[in-house]
C-alpha cells in the first residue's frame, strides 16, 4: 500500500506531465489559446467607461466585466456597448470576484485569464506583454510591474510608492524566496491550468477580500509553478475621481497578512 506522501508524489507528476503537455500543444501551434480579460468594476462610473474604451477592437481576446455591486449605472452603460456582464448582488470583495471570474472562465473552457482593474489604471494594450511567456509554455502566472525598465507609474501618493514599490515586495521576496518588483499589481495574466493543482485553493473564505492576489503569487512560486513579471503601465487616475476604494489600514493589512500567515504555516 502506497503512502499518502508517494500518492500525492504520483498526482503531482501526472499533473504536471498533463500540463506540460497541452502547452507544448499549444505553443507548437496545434491549439489555439482561449483568453478572457476580466475588468472588476465596483461604481467606477466614468473610470470604467475609459477602462472599456482602452480595449482595441481586433482582440484576440475576450473580454467581460465582473461587477461587484455597483449601484452608480456604470455597469448598464458596459452591458448597453454590448459586454458581457457578471453581477454580484452586493458588493463581496476583490478576492470573491476575482474567484467567480476564474469559476467563469474554466467553466467556459478558457485557457487563461487576465485581470485588469476597472478604475482606468490599467493599459488593455499591455496585455500581450501578459500572454507572450504564458503562450510560450513556460510560466502560469505572469505578474505585471510598473517598476521594471520600461514598466511605468503615475499619479501615485508617496506612502503608496513605498508601500508597493519597496515593502511589500520585499515581504514577498523573502517568504516566497523568488524575487519581485511588483507584487500588489493586480494586472497579471493567470494560465487556467494552474488551478488543477489541488493544492491551491482559491474557495477558502478568508481570501474573499485582498488577501487571494498574494495568496496566488505565494503558492504558486513555493509550489514550483513558473511564475515571472512583465513590464506595464499603472496610471493613477486624477484624484477628483477617487483613485481607490481600499482603506489605508485594513486594506494594506489584507495584502500583507497572506504572505505572514503563509510563511509562518499557519493558512494552506
Amino acid at each position: 500500500m502506497q503512502s499518502p506522501g508517494a500518492v500525492r508524489t504520483s498526482e503531482e507528476k501526472t499533473l504536471n506531465a498533463r500540463n506540460a503537455e497541452t502547452e507544448q500543444r499549444r505553443s507548437r501551434g496545434d491549439g489555439v489559446w482561449k483568453v478572457l480579460t476580466a475588468v472588476f468594476a465596483f461604481d467606477e462610473g466614468a473610470k470604467l467607461r475609459r477602462t472599456l474604451g482602452r480595449f482595441p477592437d481586433d482582440r484576440d481576446y475576450d473580454v467581460i466585466v465582473v461587477d461587484d455591486g455597483s449601484t452608480d449605472g456604470s455597469i448598464e452603460d458596459a452591458e448597453q456597448r454590448g459586454f458581457k456582464v457578471l453581477r454580484n448582488a452586493r458588493n463581496d470583495g476583490i478576492g470573491a470576484a476575482m474567484c467567480r471570474a476564474i469559476r467563469y472562465a474554466r467553466q467556459h473552457d478558457y485557457d487563461v485569464i487576465v485581470m485588469c482593474a476597472g478604475n482606468d489604471k490599467d493599459r488593455p494594450d499591455q496585455i500581450p506583454r501578459l500572454l507572450a511567456p504564458i503562450r510560450n509554455g513556460q510560466y502560469k502566472i505572469v505578474q505585471g510591474s510598473r517598476y521594471m525598465p520600461q514598466g511605468r507609474s503615475g499619479r501615485m501618493p508617496f506612502y503608496r510608492t513605498i508601500a508597493t514599490r519597496f515593502v511589500h515586495p520585499w515581504l514577498m521576496t523573502l517568504a516566497a524566496r523568488q524575487r519581485f518588483t511588483d507584487s500588489t499589481n493586480g494586472f497579471r495574466a493567470i494560465a487556467l491550468s494552474l488551478f488543477d493543482d489541488s493544492r491551491i485553493d482559491i474557495e477558502q473564505s478568508w481570501l474573499s477580500h485582498y488577501e487571494l492576489e498574494p495568496y496566488l503569487l505565494y503558492k504558486a512560486v513555493r509550489l514550483g509553478h513558473g511564475v515571472r513579471e512583465a513590464p506595464v503601465s499603472k496610471i493613477y487616475p486624477h484624484k477628483k475621481l477617487g483613485y481607490t476604494k481600499m482603506r489605508s489600514f485594513t486594506g494594506w493589512w489584507s495584502i500583507v497578512r497572506p504572505v505572514f500567515l503563509l510563511g509562518l504555516g499557519m493558512r494552506k
